[in-house]
C-alpha cells in the first residue's frame, strides 16, 4: 500500500465495510453444539435409517427374483430355437451346456450352433437347473432360489419356467 492510501487503518479493519465483523466477548466458553443436541440429531438419523434400510434391502431381493425370471425366459427361448434347428431338446445329460457348446455325448445335433453367449448362473450364483421332461411341458428351466435347495418359501422358493 502506498503513502497516498487513505482507507481504514489496520486497527479499525474489523469495523470497516458494509458487513462489519462481529466480535464476541471472551468469556472462556467456546460456542458449539451441546451433547443433548448431538444426541437428538443421532436419534433422528437412527430412526430414518431404521425406516429406509429395510425398504432398500427388500428392493434388492425383488430385483434378484425378477432377474432370475428374465434369465429363465431367455433360456427357454434359446431351447425353443435349439429344438427348431435340431428337432428335439437337449437330453438331460447334455443339459443347458448344449446351448453354449456342441454336445459330444448322446445324440449329437446336426444343425447345432451357439444359442447363448455365456453359461447362465442365477442371481445367487448357482447354475440354473434343467429337467426333461418338465412338470408342465417337455422341458423346464428353474432356479432353487436364494437357499440353493429344492422347495422353500419366500426368497427361498423355486423360480421356474412353469410359473407365469
Amino acid at each position: 500500500m502506498g503513502a497516498d492510501y487513505h482507507g481504514p487503518t489496520p486497527a479499525r479493519w474489523a469495523d470497516a465495510g458494509p458487513f462489519p465483523m462481529r466480535r464476541f466477548p471472551k468469556t472462556g466458553r467456546q460456542r458449539g453444539f451441546t451433547l443433548i443436541e448431538l444426541l437428538v440429531v443421532l436419534v433422528i438419523i437412527g430412526l430414518l435409517a431404521a425406516l429406509v434400510v429395510p425398504n432398500v434391502l427388500s428392493r434388492a431381493d425383488d430385483a434378484r427374483v425378477t432377474s432370475a425370471r428374465s434369465d429363465i425366459q431367455s433360456l427357454m427361448n434359446a431351447l425353443k430355437l435349439y429344438k427348431l434347428d435340431n428337432f428335439r431338446y437337449p437330453s438331460a445329460d447334455q443339459g443347458l451346456d448344449a446351448l453354449l457348446r456342441k454336445p459330444t455325448t448322446g445324440s449329437i445335433p446336426a444343425n447345432w450352433r451357439p444359442y447363448v453367449e455365456k453359461q447362465f448362473k442365477d442371481p445367487w450364483g448357482n447354475p440354473y437347473q434343467y429337467a426333461v421332461p418338465g412338470r408342465a411341458g417337455e422341458v423346464e428351466v428353474f432356479s432353487f432360489g436364494a437357499d440353493g435347495k429344492p422347495g422353500g418359501e419366500g426368497l427361498d422358493a423355486d423360480i421356474g419356467s412353469w410359473q407365469p
